[in-house]
């Protein structure tokens, strides 16, 4: 076992040994990918959606340098018939790129340091299939193929991560979009590479050259299918944990319910869940992996309609949203359309496809918009949300006379 080239089952061991919700139903979706023109697939969501979780397990399945059997015996991929024939039975090379931005010395080296640890594992595992000293990840990898024959499974943890930590950095990222290039852009990738799996953030579609990585298939917080099971907690996976707990079902709805995928597919956060069961306690767990001051720098974008549609989200509604000219990066903003959207991504809104329309999930992500505003730099907004539990009461209230009043009592005051 490695750190990087088939690191084993560990991650995973861990992630069985807490409250785990059974999504192993990924892998035979990834297994039927294997060796076709399907096989590079990223999934993108935001943080405390489970993305490392799912990373691990595959990991874990397809690590042929340990033995998985006992860790999926009893999860749902051990009733497909894909499950025993690729059990174990590929060299993994597994990725996390918050690792090595985290462990760098110096930023411009990352790339490169990236490829000579993995390299350095890659020469340890195939002796004898490097000429000289190579520096190229995506050539050792094509050498190791040319000599042996053998495919890899390569996994990368939160792919986008040096998009968003070294967003200026436009070198590193050039960099960076050439190393994925030679990984998954090239004449030699079906030869070298059986299966990618990334996670991320934000879609990759339009990222930098859109043909570095235009081959992958996405699925995303705005279209995820056929996979939105897979990307939280479904309504049904709750209600059970919420029985085995003895919490109330209505409260974590309230709470953390709201993310729509597919077909009106209800999706809870599952660290916020997982959070709300283990401490038996009904509250805000965002913090932990977030702070307001990233929603507080896009909520005070000065945008026609953004002030606006906040105001009118805070209150129960929905507002019509066109994400298509988002340019999926933290840095091009055109339009309050794209900073909604960029939101639906990181997880502050929901988007329903069948209306086209964005609004605030819950409870919790609305504490998180309320905290925000009243320490943001904006007055005049702060002004306007405390009028907005009022507009909220008269909502459920359907007092209309009420909340016409409000309404332009609040347009009024921006």
């Amino acid at each position: 076992m490695g750190m990087y080239l088939n690191p084993g089952n560990t991650g995973f061991q861990s992630v069985l040994k807490g409250l785990y919700v059974d999504k192993s139903g990924l892998i035979d979706y990834i297994n039927g990918t294997l060796g076709t023109k399907q096989k590079l697939t990223c999934v993108s969501r935001p943080r405390r959606f489970g993305k490392s979780f799912a990373a691990q397990m595959l990991c874990a399945y397809y690590d042929k340098s340990c033995d998985s059997g006992e860790l999926f015996q009893n999860l749902k991929i051990a009733g497909f018939d894909s499950y025993k024939k690729y059990l174990n039975q590929y060299d993994v090379l597994f990725l996390d790129m918050t690792w090595f931005i985290s462990t760098a010395s110096d930023a411009r080296d990352i790339v490169k340091g990236l490829q000579r640890a993995v390299i350095k594992e890659l020469r340890e595992v195939y002796p004898g299939h490097f000429a000289g000293e190579e520096t190229s990840l995506p050539m050792a990898l094509a050498r190791i193929n040319a000599e042996s024959g053998k495919k890899i499974i390569i996994i990368i943890d939160e792919w986008d991560a040096l998009f968003r930590e070294k967003k200026e950095d436009k070198n590193l990222q050039e960099e960076y979009v050439q190393l994925l290039r030679g990984l998954f852009r090239s004449s030699l990738t079906d030869k070298m590479v059986e299966a990618a799996y990334m996670t991320g953030i934000l879609p990759i579609k339009k990222y930098g050259n859109q043909s570095a990585l235009s081959d992958f298939y996405e699925f995303t917080m705005i279209d995820a299918y056929p996979l939105e099971e897979y990307v939280g907690f479904t309504e049904k996976e709750v209600l059970g944990l919420c029985e085995d707990s003895g919490m109330e079902f209505q409260e974590v709805r309230h709470w953390y319910d709201g993310y729509l995928l597919g077909d009106h597919l209800h999706i809870y956060s599952p660290k916020s869940v997982l959070e709300a069961v283990s401490r038996k306690r009904f509250g805000s767990y965002w913090t932990q992996t977030e702070t307001y001051e990233s929603l507080r720098t896009y909520i005070s974008m000065n945008f026609d309609g953004l002030k606006d549609a906040i105001i009118t989200m805070l209150s129960g509604v929905s507002c019509e949203i066109d994400t298509g000219t988002f340019q999926n990066d933290m840095t091009t903003f055109h339009s309050r359309d794209d900073v909604l959207t960029l939101l639906i991504h990181l997880g502050y809104l929901a988007y329903d496809a069948s209306t086209e329309s964005v609004f605030i999930p819950n409870q919790e992500v609305k504490e998180e918009f309320l905290r925000a505003i009243k320490n943001s730099s904006s007055p005049e907004l702060v002004k306007v949300v405390q009028k907005s539990e009022e507009l909220m009461e008269a909502t459920l209230r359907i007092d209309g006379g009420k909340v016409a009043q409000l309404i332009e009592e609040v347009h009024n005051e921006l």
